[in-house]
């Protein structure tokens, strides 16, 4: 990587070494040189993605301050990191955070599974449930009842059908965000919508701050726009954002763009608080940041009594800082490809003239069936069997898991449809090789993160329940013990990502 794009600052990195759990020593066992232990700490919070990857690190001198060591330690630490590929220097410039070249790491996104492996393979690969019916089809019905007038017409509507749009706006003001039709967008899928805003805000070569780790196929879709992602670590467990990270990566970076899914982050199902919301958007706006916030999860809210936060579009009144994404995909069904766009009026304007060199518009049926959802409460209807679903099948694979890995770290969310899981020191991307083997897919971290981190990590969907995923931890469980051993019928090497 040519340069750093965010920076860590000596008092910063101090406390997250500091922070790191002491593994114990067996008998006997040495401990390392200091200048050997500090190393290790910094790699292990970049395989972590504590540390971004591309991230400048403090002088030497600041840091000996911080960490009561001498210079001569971390000037040995420093070119102990370089010497493994894990830190990159140029005079005048400063050192910055890297990982090792050789093999590519799993970068591409979550693609699914083809339909004939789902026979033999359980599929923990997307974070998708099946259509909750009878409420596809009575839609599907519904939406052919509505549309003869609709068939007379050349069918494009780049901006979306105008029934559909005032009643998405009419559900934001629901919520409490005054919304017009005017503010509304309507995409395929909410990755449509967010690559229409890449390519209206952020051109190539712009950078775009997102959280780390973040959604796999957003990631992809950015870099494939030519973006320069800029990660800003998320905090542990699901303590969510960092607002102290956020300030300097915005301050620091000026990204044109960022990226941030608040409600029950995927992967790790954090829930932004409402002062975390109103930092971001505060953050944003001081550096001249636009905030793109992905909702797509906002509805799956699984513990009884939980009392959501105000959308982020709510502290932004004047609707100049914050672009909203939603979509039917993950609430209601993948397979209904249709999202949205709440922004100021302006950016809608600039978003659908921008679409005549796009897709032109998104399918009528489609949007028809929506509507009809939305409009004679089967929306409500068929959520609140997506939660129970999903309630239920987070319940049994978290007891399974437990059961089956209990080396396992990884904190229950409130919602949303992932499980972000620390491997117990395993390679993910060793795992997730070896569980095709044995019959389950699952996404290894470093899809989840910029440049190699997270690599100790798996990302695990309530996409199965009972014994179904019972039978998948099992099989989980038996590619640990293939991975632990070695024995996994490929290349010698680590059997962990840590020395």
């Amino acid at each position: 990587m040519a340069q750093w794009t965010s920076a860590v600052g000596a008092a910063q990195l101090a406390r997250l070494l500091n922070s790191q759990q002491e593994r114990p020593a067996g008998p006997g066992t040495r401990r390392p040189p200091a200048y050997r232990a500090l190393a290790d700490g910094v790699r292990l919070l970049v395989l972590e993605g504590r540390v971004p990857v591309a991230a400048r690190l403090p002088a030497e001198r600041e840091l000996a301050l911080a960490l009561s060591v001498s210079r001569t330690t971390v000037a040995a630490a420093y070119e102990a990191l370089r010497a493994e590929g894990f830190l990159e220097s140029r005079r005048g410039a400063g050192s910055w955070t890297a990982v090792p070249a050789g093999n590519p790491l799993p970068a591409r996104g979550l693609e699914p599974l083809p339909p004939e492996a789902l026979g033999s393979m359980i599929d923990l690969g997307c974070a998708a449930l099946p259509a909750p019916e009878p409420w596809l089809t009575r839609a599907v019905q519904g939406a052919l009842e509505e549309l003869p007038p609709y068939a007379h017409t050349h069918g494009d509507y780049p901006a979306g059908l105008p029934a559909l749009r005032a009643m998405l706006a009419e559900r934001y003001t629901a919520r409490g965000i005054p919304t017009m039709p005017e503010q509304i967008m309507v995409t395929t899928g909410a990755m449509g919508a967010i690559d229409a805003i890449c390519h209206l805000f952020a051109g190539r070569g712009e950078r775009i701050a997102v959280e780390s780790p973040s959604y796999a196929n957003i990631l992809q879709l950015m870099r494939e726009a030519g973006a320069r992602l800029v990660p800003v670590a998320m905090a542990e467990g699901l303590a969510g954002w960092d607002m102290d990270r956020w300030r300097q990566v915005l301050r620091d970076a000026a990204p044109r763009l960022a990226y941030v899914v608040a409600d029950f982050h995927n992967p790790t199902g954090a829930l932004a608080d409402e002062d975390q919301r109103r930092g971001l958007v505060d953050a944003a706006r001081s550096a001249g940041t636009v905030l793109v916030v992905d909702e797509t999860m906002s509805e799956l809210h699984l513990d009884e009594g939980l009392e959501m936060p105000r959308p982020v579009c709510g502290f932004d009144p004047a609707g100049s800082t914050v672009i909203t994404v939603g979509s039917a995909s993950k609430a209601f069904w993948a397979g209904m490809r249709i999202g949205w766009v709440r922004a100021a009026p302006d950016v809608i304007r600039s978003l659908v003239a921008a679409r005549a060199y796009a897709d032109l518009g998104t399918p009528v049926l489609e949007q028809l069936a929506v509507n009809w959802l939305l409009s004679t409460g089967g929306w409500e209807e068929a959520v609140d069997i997506r939660r129970t679903q999903g309630r239920d099948n987070r319940d049994a694979l978290v007891e399974a898991v437990r059961r089956e890995l209990p080396n396992w770290e990884f904190s229950v969310p409130r919602g949303g449809l992932t499980l972000w899981v620390r491997t117990g020191g395993l390679s993910g991307s060793r795992l997730a090789e070896v569980g095709e083997r044995v019959g389950v897919r699952v996404p290894s971290g470093p899809r989840f993160g910029v440049d190699g981190a997270f690599e100790g990590y798996v990302r695990l969907p309530f996409t199965v329940g009972g014994a179904l995923a019972d039978e998948a931890a099992a099989r989980l469980a038996a590619a640990a013990r293939l991975v632990e051993t070695g024995a996994t019928g490929g290349e010698d090497g680590p059997r962990t990502f840590v020395a």
